[in-house]
C-alpha cells in the first residue's frame, strides 16, 4: 500500500464545501483510503495576490495506485468541481497537489515528488506536519499568512 499527502484548497465560492467534497471523491474512490485529515487553514494567497484568502487542508492517503495514476484522479475530481486554470496561481474553486508519495523522489513531465515548492509554502506545510510530525526536521514552517480556521466534515 502506497502512502501519499495531498494538499487541497478553495478560494472561490463555498470554499469548505468544496473541501468537503473532494475528500468526499477521493473517499468514494475504490483504490484509495483516506487516512488523517488536517485541520482547516485559511491562508493569504501566494504568488497571484489580488484574490480572496484560501481554505487549505493536508489530507493522507493510502492506495494501491502509482504516483500518476493518483494524479490522474486528482485531477478529474478537479475537473468533477469544475476547476479553471484562467491565471498561474489564480482563483480556484479547488486545487489538488500530491505533495509526498511514500519515500520516493521522482522527476516526469506531468508531475514531481516531492511537490517542488512545497518547502516554500507554509499552507502545505502548517497542515502537513499537523498530521504527519515526522516531516519536521525535513520540513521546518513558519506559520505567516496561516491561519487555524476550523475543521472539516469527512461523513
Amino acid at each position: 500500500m502506497n502512502v501519499s499527502y495531498l494538499s487541497l484548497g478553495s478560494n472561490m465560492g463555498d470554499r469548505i464545501a468544496m473541501l468537503e467534497r473532494a475528500v468526499g471523491q477521493l473517499a468514494a474512490h475504490p483504490e484509495i483510503e483516506v487516512g488523517s485529515i488536517s485541520s482547516v487553514y485559511e491562508t493569504d494567497p501566494v504568488g497571484f495576490t489580488d484574490q480572496d484568502a484560501f481554505l487549505n487542508i493536508v489530507v493522507e492517503v493510502k492506495t494501491t495506485q502509482s504516483a500518476s495514476d493518483l494524479l490522474e484522479v486528482c485531477q478529474k475530481i478537479e475537473q468533477y468541481l469544475q476547476r479553471e486554470r484562467i491565471i498561474r496561481w489564480g482563483p480556484r474553486t479547488i486545487d489538488l497537489d500530491i505533495l509526498l508519495f511514500n519515500q520516493d523522489n521522482m522527476e516526469t513531465e506531468r508531475l514531481t515528488i516531492p511537490h517542488p515548492r512545497m518547502h516554500e509554502r507554509a499552507f502545505v506545510l502548517i497542515p502537513l506536519l499537523e498530521i504527519a510530525p515526522q516531516f519536521g526536521a525535513c520540513f521546518p514552517a513558519e506559520d505567516e499568512g496561516v491561519r487555524l480556521w476550523g475543521t472539516i466534515n469527512s461523513d
